[in-house]
């Protein structure tokens, strides 16, 4: 028997959702992991299907991946960047140090691009909006919106133009950032996020972690099982059949033999039921490994498989650097006047290389002059020491100057 509720919405966040309860005594039988096996659940067992909305904030596999995600995006360095004659050139001044270090007065840089990248990863649906804060033309702060107070409406019947309601006033897109992740089909302008994609798989992990939970606090998963004979009277109240377990069942000291009538009692030992023959186990990574394909992080990253170096800097390189790229154009377009500046993120500083590796790197490139002493130091976490010169070795010259080398050219006696 099956009885349901219905929940109010102030109880679910405006979701109307009905609850199902299993009345006490029920067997639930099927087919789990090749066999048959059957459960007797007790009066506080909610129904194992979870048949109500899962959000994927709440999936811990879908949060952990996004969120790895957004606090790698979160550490990285913002460069203002300039064009000149002689190559791309990092600027330091007040606005490179409003954006990088101090964004916003209540938090971090790293808590406020992390903030920003949840947002645009998982909360926000694809969106991610902040708003600039100003004085006498100057830029003071970068608010990020939560993804609660934002929507965004087009204008008329445009598929081009829109606006951004933000705790319900409009804004026209170009008065705020506006950072989108998986444009819309129909409105480009607008993110969609994972959601259509992850939502089936965050269900099936919910349901997964239900039947695991029931199952372990299930009392019903015997290793031993006596068969008495039904009609004697001390098997007929709960009472008897403790007083049979004292007298003849439960030994006196660990490790005692049992004494029990034969025409009364038979003993019998059973495996008990384990996750492994439910099939959860294989499933679950199954889900995972599905989890990190979508959202694009390695599988090592929910648990399943081991670290590999290669497919970490991949992972940075692809997808990390996609998003990056998307964040720092959208900062670029919206908050920089000047057409030859522009920001940058440092995303190399996240992949993962061996020091004696990037040492030798970078002593290859100062023989042939390309790396000087402080820059070498710096990669490997020292401070600078004056070593401003790019030195090269003698034999490191032109090809077309090799025969003007002393120890080729011969003096006139020779």
């Amino acid at each position: 028997m099956i009885n349901a509720r219905r929940v109010p919405r102030a109880e679910t966040g405006g979701r109307q959702v009905i609850v199902k309860k299993r009345s006490a005594g029920v067997a639930v039988n099927g087919t789990l992991g090749g066999g048959m096996a059957a459960f007797l659940l007790k009066d506080d067992f909610d129904d194992l299907t979870c048949s109500e909305y899962v959000r994927l904030s709440d999936n811990p596999e879908i949060m952990t991946a996004c969120l790895r995600i957004a606090e790698l995006i979160g550490s990285m360095t913002i460069y203002l960047m300039a064009n000149t004659d002689k190559g791309d050139v990092r600027i330091q001044n007040e606005l490179s140090r409003t954006i990088d270090i101090t964004p916003n007065g209540t938090m971090t840089r790293q808590q406020w691009m992390t903030a920003i990248a949840m947002n645009l990863m998982l909360y926000g649906n694809g969106n991610s909006v902040i708003v600039p804060h100003t004085n006498a033309g100057l830029l003071k702060s970068l608010e990020p919106i939560s993804a609660g107070r934002v929507s965004f409406n087009p204008v008329g019947g445009s598929y081009r133009d829109y606006r951004v309601v933000i705790d319900g006033v409009e804004r026209r897109p170009d008065s705020v950032v506006h950072i989108v992740y998986n444009p819309d089909r129909q409105y480009p302008w607008k993110g969609r996020g994972v959601t259509v994609q992850l939502k089936d798989i965050a269900k099936n992990l919910k349901q997964a972690a239900a039947t695991e939970n029931a199952f372990m606090r299930s009392e019903w998963k015997p290793s031993i099982i006596v068969k008495v004979d039904g009609l004697t009277d001390e098997f007929s109240t709960p009472e008897g059949r403790d007083k049979l377990l004292e007298s003849y069942v439960r030994p006196s000291r660990t490790g005692d033999p049992w004494l029990i009538p034969a025409e009364q009692f038979s003993v019998e030992q059973v495996r008990p039921l384990s996750l492994n023959d439910l099939a959860i186990k294989d499933n679950v990574e199954l889900d995972k490994k599905t989890v990190a394909s979508v959202i694009g992080v390695p599988a090592f990253l929910l648990g399943v498989g081991a670290y590999n170096q290669l497919e970490w800097n991949n992972f940075v390189q692809t997808k990390v650097r996609s998003i990056v790229q998307n964040i720092q154009q959208a900062l670029t377009r919206a908050l920089i006047i000047n057409p030859k500046w522009y920001l940058q993120m440092n995303f190399w500083s996240l992949l993962d290389y061996d020091l004696s590796a990037m040492s030798n790197i970078l002593l290859a490139g100062a023989d042939r002059g390309y790396v000087n002493g402080d820059e070498w130091r710096d990669r490997m976490h020292m401070a600078p020491a004056g070593l401003k010169d790019y030195v090269r070795l003698e034999n490191y010259i032109p090809v077309d100057m090799a025969g003007q080398q002393k120890k080729l050219v011969q003096s006139d006696g020779a």
